[in-house]
């Protein structure tokens, strides 16, 4: 499920596996309590969910390779928590081949997992080149691993203004 920020992609996806008994909703993002208007809106998210939905804050790969349904939100703050981890950012030696590892982890748990998986991620390649190495660094990450896992994927979706439109 890609789309830009607030283009109701989480709602679609969530609407996907609204019928289904065993979803686990994976959430790559925690509440932050000093970003107020960040843990508003996981509060929004939380608030949308079934009661009956498991939720783990988590991004281990291997949280994917489990039965069931697996509503993942998201990708891009999946992306960014595998960035912070390896080092990337400060151009630490050898982040690039850690973040290359722990994305080809991420995409190999994707395609071996028994789990129906409804994935959110932005989609940031529509927008102005950005400024910072770190955003270049970020969307050009993003962007790779959005194609890859579409290249996994079943269906692949698009929303645009609450709008879904099915590209596969």
């Amino acid at each position: 499920m890609l789309g830009g920020s607030r283009s109701g992609k989480s709602a679609h996806a969530e609407s996907l596996v609204a019928g289904r008994s065993d979803v686990v909703y994976l959430a790559t993002s925690a509440a932050a309590p000093e970003d107020a208007e960040w843990s508003r809106r996981v509060a929004a998210h939380r608030a949308r969910r079934p009661a009956a939905w498991t939720t783990l804050e988590t991004t281990a790969p291997s949280d994917l390779l489990r039965g069931g349904t697996v509503l993942v939100d998201s990708v891009t703050t999946w992306v960014a928590a595998l960035m912070d981890e390896t080092g990337v950012w400060t151009d630490e030696p050898g982040s690039a081949d850690r973040l290359a590892g722990r994305v080809d982890a991420l995409v190999n748990a994707w395609a071996m997992t028994p789990a129906h998986v409804v994935a959110v991620s932005d989609e940031v390649g529509l927008g102005v080149v950005p400024e910072s190495r770190s955003g270049r660094l970020f969307r050009d990450t993003l962007g790779e691993v959005n194609q890859r896992l579409a290249g996994t994927a079943d269906e692949v979706w698009f929303v645009v203004a609450g709008l879904p439109q099915r590209l596969r």
